[in-house]
This record gives C-alpha cells, structure tokens and sequence, in this order.
C-alpha cells in the first residue's frame, strides 16, 4: 500500500515537472522564432543604460562614496530581468484569445507548474536582457568581476520568479491586451526609479519610502548588490537591509503574489 502511495506520489512530481519544462520550452521557442524580441531584448539595455544611466552618471554621480557606474550596472541587470520577466508574462492575454490556456488549465495538472513553466520560459529572454546589458555596460567602461557576475545568474531564477509573479498578480485580473501591456508597464517602470535601480534610495522617506519598501524588485537590488559590494568598503553605503531580510522579502512577496495572481487567472478561464 505504502509502495502504491509512494509510486503515486512520484509519478505526480514528475508529470509537474515535466509541464512545468515543457510550457518553458514552448515559450522559449517562441522566443527563438521571433527575431524582433530578441532584437528589443537587446536593443533596450541600450536605450535604459546607455542613455538614461549614461546621462545620470555624467551629471549626478559626483560626492555619492562609491562607484555610480558600478551601482547603476548592477541596477540595471536586475532591471531588465524583471522588465522582461513581466513583459513576457504578458503573452498569457494572448493565450487567454486563443483558448490556449483553457487547454492548458483542462490537462490533470498544478496551476502553479503552468505558471512557473511561463515564467521561466520568459525568463529566458530576460537572461538575454541581461546579456545586452553587460555589452552596454562594457562599452560604457564598467564591469563586474567574473565570480560576482556567476552569482547574479545564479540568483537571476529568484528575480525573475518574483517579477513574473508579480505581473501574475496583474494579468489575473486583466484580460485586455492593451490593458494588461499598460498595466505591466505601470509596474516596471515607477519600479525602476522607486527601488533604487539606477537612483539611490536609501533616504527617501514619507509615500517614497512607504512604496519602495513594498515593491519586490527593492529587496532583489539590495540583494545583489550585497552580493556585488560584499566585503568592500562601499557596503554600508549601497547595502540597505540584512541579505536575510532581503530573502525572506523576495520569498514572501513572491509566494503571495504567486497564489493570488494564479488563483484569479485560473477563475478567470473557468469563469469563460
């Protein structure tokens, strides 16, 4: 009896992660298929550091204690893992048009692995944001040590879980494609100014203070960068909170917005 329980209990794991690995395929080949993503993958690091971050830096940068061009690198990395997170989850609109999330939703399977299955698989073109943005950040003279930047990619699938489930907790309740494209919008950008990306917020206070510390992507920066800044002298200055803090932050921030998020999402299609 315990044998057939246990047997069960595997071959329901294994069914989980293998749609959990083929929903993340189907979105990466998509990727692949599509040459003008790509492109805007990498042409947008271009656009949000080399300008933007190339402009701040050229005039604000001076009397901060540290290396600006180094904190706006590691800002932006974060940035476009999430931008691109999000950006992709929006295709789930165009899923919901063509019914092929009802087919998915009818299969004996979790709706989180579904879920998670699409956030990886947008991660992907997340990953190559990221890679655009080292090649920018090469140009513009700034690096990052070979070991540093193995640990970002190691932390990049928790960035981009956290800002794929927060873009779950907007597309659940939004089933126009316009919408739901301005809505993902709305959710990155003020993210990118609020949570320190690419300007310093360790002293805003009042309604500033109250939404940065309640947007996820201020606790993933705060994260790398200890990562990043780890035994320099720059810390105290970059670093906001303990990395515990920041873990336990990202973790629940992301599992509320996950279960909520994909709760609505699947009433929604049932609701059809």
């Amino acid at each position: 009896m315990k044998e057939k329980v246990l047997k069960r209990k595997k071959s329901r794991i294994y069914r989980e992660v293998n749609t959990t690995i083929a929903v993340m395929a189907r979105d990466i080949t998509v990727f692949l298929k599509s040459p003008g993503t790509a492109i805007m993958s990498l042409a947008m690091p271009l656009v949000m550091m080399g300008m933007i971050g190339g402009n701040l830096m050229e005039n604000m940068a001076g009397g901060l204690g540290f290396s600006f061009g180094t904190f706006m690198l590691v800002g932006m990395l974060v940035n476009m893992l999430f931008m691109t997170t999000t950006m992709g989850m929006s295709s789930l609109v165009d899923d919901h048009e063509t019914d092929f999330n009802q087919e998915m939703l009818v299969s004996p399977v979790s709706r989180y692995s579904l879920v998670i299955g699409k956030i990886l698989g947008s991660a992907f073109g997340a990953i190559v944001s990221m890679a655009g943005t080292l090649i920018v950040g090469l140009i513009m003279g700034i690096t990052l040590p070979l070991d540093k930047l193995l640990l970002i990619l190691a932390l990049s699938p928790l960035m981009c879980l956290s800002g794929g489930a927060l873009a779950m907790l907007v597309i659940g309740l939004i089933k126009s494609k316009k919408a739901a494209n301005m809505a993902v919008m709305l959710i990155t950008m003020p993210q990118m100014f609020l949570s320190g990306a690419i300007i310093p917020v360790s002293n805003s206070s009042g309604v500033l203070w109250f939404l940065s510390r309640c947007m996820p992507m201020t606790y993933c920066l705060d994260l790398v960068r200890a990562v990043v800044y780890s035994g320099t002298p720059e810390y105290e200055s970059v670093v906001m909170f303990n990395p515990l803090v920041n873990c336990a932050a990202i973790v629940g921030l992301t599992i509320i917005c996950l279960i909520i998020g994909t709760f609505f999402f699947a009433q929604s299609e049932k609701k059809r």
